[in-house]
């Protein structure tokens, strides 16, 4: 036990949100210490990959990058697409959190989708063992969210979560501890920008970068149009797809609203399935407890309202959705021995 300790103080031991567009750490003790995306930058010599830049960096290199170097996110769909990648990922910022010290090999915790595959938990474990880790914990996502959002999962009664992330949107009903039944759907922030792309493509002749699709959601994105008018304007700039230009056009609310309106109704659909699925007694109790919403996807405009019409249940939005599956898998990290059941560790 005081060897336990010991190395505990020294590893610093840690829960990561391995996230499609961002990775969270939270170190035990200390909380949240980094908030990073999820993307490397490497440079291709003699066959050889070489990393340039992780994170913040990495990002600002996304479409911008000469042919010798690739930025990608080794992460789709919220589970590993490229493990050797992946790796140096978790690697660097395992050594970020240490200060590039030497330390002792940390526990980890990571979070993983629900509806992740034997082999993807098993690429996730082995990329957190290869980066440095003592001993790996998984714990599902959901779960993790609803811990992080206050939620009471540990009693005898129905709690609903909607994990709304990156890659993919996770819906989930809690009981005891446990996931009674999950969905996920690959619709979440990633397919936001992709149908905000592919709209500007289609109606306006303009391509528009990742980043700038980002930008356009988190400034005027909403689930529904404007009940007057056409809401809220900005400009945008892009390449013309007629002339190959420059060009700069404005852009309303209404027209993101369109945008979006398919990737907002896959997530109510995969809801709706979820709900019918749920067993009577969970289902009197989310009829009174209501629907949680978690992930950065769940701050797009007026989504609670289009879910709270669309289910005739209460919907409400997490203190910090943005955070709620890093903290709750840091809860599950600072009281391991009580939420051990919660962990996956074969």
């Amino acid at each position: 036990m005081v060897i336990e300790k010991v190395f505990g103080y020294f590893s610093r031991d840690m829960a990561i949100d391995l996230g499609t567009a961002n990775t969270l750490v939270y170190v035990k003790g200390e909380g949240v210490v980094l908030n990073e995306p999820s993307v490397v930058a490497l440079s291709e010599i003699s066959g050889k990959k070489q990393v340039l830049a992780v994170g913040d960096e990495a990002k600002r290199m996304l479409g911008k990058t000469p042919g010798k170097i690739r930025a990608i996110r080794p992460l789709k769909d919220g589970v590993i697409a490229d493990f050797e990648v992946a790796e140096q990922m978790i690697k660097h910022f395992i050594r970020k959190i240490h200060n590039r010290k030497s330390f002792s090999n940390p526990q980890v915790i990571v979070c993983v989708p629900s509806g992740a595959t034997n082999v993807e938990r098993r690429a996730i474990r082995e990329s957190a063992d290869a980066a440095g880790a003592r001993r790996v914990y998984l714990i599902e996502e959901p779960v993790a969210a609803a811990i992080g959002a206050g939620l009471p999962v540990g009693d005898a009664t129905g709690s609903m979560i909607v994990d709304i992330g990156g890659g993919t949107t996770e819906v989930a009903i809690l009981s005891l501890g446990g996931v009674v039944l999950s969905t996920s759907v690959k619709s979440a922030g990633d397919k936001f920008d992709e149908s905000i792309m592919e709209y500007m493509r289609m109606y306006h002749k303009l391509a528009v970068g990742e980043a700038t699709a980002e930008r356009m959601k988190k400034e005027i994105g909403s689930a529904c149009p404007p009940e007057d008018g056409n809401g809220e304007t900005m400009y945008v700039k892009g390449r013309d797809l007629v002339n190959g230009l420059p060009k700069e056009i404005a852009i309303n609310q209404r027209q993101i609203a369109d945008a979006l309106a398919e990737p907002v109704a896959q997530i109510i659909d995969t809801i709706k399935k979820a709900l019918e699925q749920t067993p009577a007694e969970l289902a009197a109790d989310i009829v009174e407890r209501g629907i949680m919403l978690t992930g950065g996807g769940s701050l797009l405009g007026n989504l609670d309202a289009v879910l709270r019409r669309a289910t005739s249940l209460p919907v409400s939005i997490a203190e910090d959705p943005l955070l709620c599956v890093v903290i709750g898998t840091g809860k599950a990290l600072e009281e391991k021995a009580k939420l051990s059941e919660l962990f996956y560790t074969e």
